[in-house]
Parts: structure tokens; C-alpha cells; sequence
């Protein structure tokens, strides 16, 4: 799902919400929850999952082509951990899947 399809979807959800108005409520937290990560803060949202930024440190890597020995910059990156609830969710629906597909093998 992409951020335009969000916004359409918030536009047919609510009818009363203007697109123009949803587009900028999809903007405005998503900006908010970057910025935040920025600042170095941990976000959490329940049901949902947590984000929050890693400390990868300097290394020396290595040119896949060439076997060349490089030096790799320290950084910070974003990382995501899915809450229990969304977990459950998208495993309950993977094994929903598989049970269907295996019916569906199993009979034909």
C-alpha cells in the first residue's frame, strides 16, 4: 500500500473528510513520526508496533566485485518491531492461507 492508496482509503472511509484533508493527515504523521525518530525518540503505537532508530557502527566491508576492502561510515537507521497484535494477525491470516491452499491441492 502506498501512501496515495492510504489517502484514498481515508477518503472512502470517511466521506465527510475532504481528500485534500486527508492527504494532510497522512502528511502530518508521517512527518511527526519521523521527525521524532530524528530527534532520537522511540514511537510506539499500540496494537501496531514500536520504531525506533539503531546505532550501526563504523566497519570495514568489503567490494563484492573487486574483494576491495572498504571503509563503511557509522550510522543511524530506522527500525521497526511489529506488536503482538499485528503478528498475530497477519499469522493467523498466513495459516488461513496455507489451510485453503492445501484444501485446495488436496482436492484437485
Amino acid at each position: 500500500m502506498t501512501r496515495s492508496d492510504l489517502v484514498e482509503l481515508l477518503s472512502a472511509q470517511f466521506p465527510q473528510l475532504a481528500h485534500r484533508d486527508a492527504e494532510l493527515s497522512v502528511k502530518t504523521i508521517l512527518d511527526t513520526l519521523a521527525q521524532a525518530l530524528d530527534d532520537g525518540y522511540r514511537v510506539e503505537i499500540r496494537g501496531f508496533g514500536s520504531f525506533s532508530v539503531s546505532h550501526r557502527p563504523a566497519r570495514i566491508g568489503r567490494n563484492p566485485r573487486s574483494g576491495e576492502q572498504v571503509a563503511v561510515p557509522e550510522k543511524r537507521v530506522p527500525h521497526f518491531k511489529p506488536g503482538k497484535t499485528l503478528r498475530e494477525l497477519v499469522d493467523h491470516h498466513a495459516a488461513a492461507a496455507q489451510t485453503t491452499a492445501s484444501k485446495d491441492r488436496a482436492a484437485g
